[in-house]
């Protein structure tokens, strides 16, 4: 919240009766939309098999879990905490069964509920009263929808109370004695947490920091009195809990420890290798951590710190990143439009699978293999925050909109906030939302019909194949098989139609959005926008009508030109088998894309020949995906007409495109040239 408060707009947003009552739904909707994820996160844990989870606390406390065995807790490498940890967790080994599986979840949902008060109170000043009162309820819905809280639900892991242990000693309680006990606590569960001693030395918190060494060192000889076998297997054999939980190598274990040995270095190199970048990493760290503190900006400094803490330990697993995502309170950018950057980036690492970030390339695995350790040393080291001091930390320089545009119907635009924006866009932002949208698409695509090649899912396609066929019979427009076998008989037309099919589906679109972005940035913007509102409607129709090309349609003697005949009961279509649901025909993006294309272009380009090519390519997809057996004829109307209400839904939202003087000399901040609506 504290990133996206200020957008360089004029006006008070609370200067009315009626914006006062559209703030508390706002503030009553946050607060629902948290519930909810409570609610859902609760329901997913306790309705799953008993057998499937809580598997770690199980492990640790169930019948026949490692803290009833006389031997020692790691003799398994199944137990991951620290001898203090086990000594915490031993009477949880007489509660019953279910009781402790509803009593830990209910406890841990109301910790994550701690922790995001906790944050929201800790957001680096000044704060306006809207993002105070807007904080609490966006930071636990974040907690709950970030990977890390969802599996220390799913899994019964403590990692949630180390972090709230150094929230709570570095804002809420008082006495620097106080809070160096509850950050030595922490230190005893989690040792990587000592990291924040040297941070309460440095900015003068020093009894705070003599006091976290004495209560670890404390919690640490009282486990090693208590259970000497046990401490000494944690601390000597396994040096402070590495080879525990798993393969350190695991993709699960995102320190720097873990992603040396993912490339491949081991052996004496790679531990000398580790413990200096661990120390270097640390000491940088803490320096910048320092320095936001004294600041004013504590909570920035105390996420800092924790993300030196996952990449120093020896293993960080996924349960133990929660660390990462505090950093999502840093402001970096100086202008407002970049302000979204960072925090986007976080929320994203730190709630979707890496697989959805980026594509499953070889070139881009080693980023997705080790993104939330990339994620944290960014935070540590690298990501230069805006310091309080700067007049940008609370005015960043304003994003440059465009005046209002007359419309011709009284109502549009809907939404007087989504103005135009003139400046271009935030380039990386555009290319995560692009990747977004098309991680989306293929999920849907392959959801469609269960996977692409479950039997139900193939025959409810081509049962809606076949209404699709009769329907066009009645219209009189069933020319699929007139079309694919008059183009098939010519061999360089198919040829033709073939390269077409595969070739300009993305290179087009891709191009026209470039191009825009470079040279017509406000144009881009409205152009965008109704791509993104066409290909969700694809999305949905995707979803409701799953339907076989005519390619895939058994009897109908269609030819499949591009990937050859196919075995109707298991169709083959290349590369695409294991990628993509090959019964989303309705609406055809195909076409969709191609007519959108060729508006743009139709709309924009300064000269006729331009604006006839771009007409061109929507007349030359629609003849291919036809003469291809790609697609119906139908289905090329439905493009049309997802198009159509992409573009119809931009401008009910924010009226009119804006235009601007076009000069060569001219920069971003250009006079603003009302256009004719539509």
């Amino acid at each position: 919240m504290a990133n996206v408060e200020h957008r360089g707009r004029t006006g008070d947003a609370f200067g009315g009766a009626v914006a006062g009552a559209r703030f508390r739904m706002v503030r009553l909707g946050l607060w629902a939309v948290a519930a909810v994820l409570v609610v859902r996160q609760l329901a997913v844990v306790l309705r799953t098999p008993s057998g499937e989870r809580l598997t770690d606390l199980e492990t640790w406390v169930g019948p026949e879990g490692v803290l009833h065995v006389n031997g020692s807790l790691y003799d398994s490498t199944r137990f991951t905490g620290t001898p203090f940890g086990g000594l915490v967790l031993k009477p949880l080994t007489r509660a019953a069964e279910q009781a402790l599986g509803w009593g830990w979840t209910f406890g841990t949902l109301l910790l994550v509920v701690a922790l995001g008060l906790v944050a929201a109170r800790a957001l680096p000043q000044p704060v306006s009263r809207r993002t105070a009162l807007l904080a609490a309820p966006v930071a636990i819905s974040l907690l709950m929808l970030s990977l890390p809280v969802r599996n220390t639900l799913w899994l019964g892991q403590t990692s949630i109370i180390p972090v709230l242990l150094v929230l709570l000693g570095c804002f809420t309680v008082r006495g620097e004695r106080s809070s160096g006990l509850c950050i030595g606590l922490a230190a005893a569960l989690q040792p990587a947490v000592l990291l924040f001693a040297p941070l309460l030395w440095f900015t003068g918190r020093r009894r705070a920091a003599l006091a976290t060494g004495a209560t670890f060192a404390a919690g640490t000889a009282l486990a090693w009195a208590a259970m000497p076998h046990d401490s000494y297997t944690y601390w000597i054999h396994h040096i402070a809990g590495t080879g525990l939980g798993g393969k350190a190598d695991a993709l699960a274990n995102q320190s720097l420890h873990g992603a040396l040995l993912r490339f491949g270095l081991s052996g004496p190199l790679e531990i000398v290798l580790f413990l200096a970048l661990a120390a270097a990493v640390a000491v940088l760290a803490l320096r910048r951590a320092v320095r936001y503190a004294r600041d004013g900006q504590l909570l920035l400094a105390v996420a800092i710190t924790g993300c030196a803490v996952v990449a120093v330990s020896p293993a960080a697993w996924q349960h133990q990143l929660l660390w990462v995502l505090l950093a999502v309170v840093g402001r970096a950018g100086r202008r407002a439009a970049d302000r979204p950057v960072w925090p986007v980036v976080v929320v994203l690492v730190m709630t979707l699978p890496a697989k959805a970030l980026l594509p499953n390339q070889a070139l881009f695995v080693p980023v997705r293999d080790n993104a939330v350790l990339l994620a944290a040393l960014a935070a540590a080291t690298l990501v230069p925050f805006v310091s309080r001091t700067a007049p940008e930390f609370a005015r960043p320089v304003p994003t440059d909109y465009a005046a209002p545009v007359p419309s011709r119907f009284r109502r549009i635009p809907l939404t007087s906030s989504l103005r135009r924006v003139l400046t271009r866009p935030n380039l990386f932002l555009e290319l995560l939302a692009i990747r977004l949208v098309y991680f989306a698409y293929q999920q849907i695509r392959l959801a469609a019909a269960g996977g692409g090649d479950g039997t139900s899912g193939r025959l409810r396609a081509e049962r809606h194949g076949h209404q699709i066929h009769d329907i066009e019979r009645f219209l009189h427009l069933d020319i699929e098989h007139w079309a694919n076998h008059a183009v098939f008989g010519v061999g360089w037309l198919r040829s033709f139609f073939d390269f077409y099919y595969e070739s300009f589906h993305f290179v087009v679109p891709l191009s026209v959005l470039a191009v825009l972005c470079v040279r017509r940035p406000v144009d881009y913007r409205w152009a965008r926008t109704a791509l993104g509102f066409a290909t969700g409607f694809a999305l949905i129709g995707f979803w409701l009508y799953p339907l076989a090309p005519p390619r895939l349609m058994p009897g109908l003697g269609i030819i499949d030109t591009v990937h050859g005949p196919q075995n109707f009961a298991k169709p083959d279509y290349g590369t695409l088998t294991q990628l993509t649901n090959q019964y989303a025909a309705m609406p055809s993006l195909h076409f969709g894309w191609s007519l959108w294309c060729g508006i743009v272009i139709a709309v924009v380009a300064p000269k006729w020949w331009m604006k006839a090519l771009g007409l061109l390519h929507p007349l030359l997809t629609v003849s291919a995906i036809i003469a291809t057996g790609n697609h119906w004829v139908l289905d090329a109307v439905g493009g049309a007409v997802v198009v159509g209400a992409g573009f119809g839904v931009g401008y009910l939202l924010q009226g009119p495109r804006a235009l601007r003087a076009v000069g060569a000399e001219k920069e971003d901040r250009e006079p603003v040239v009302a256009s004719a609506p539509g």
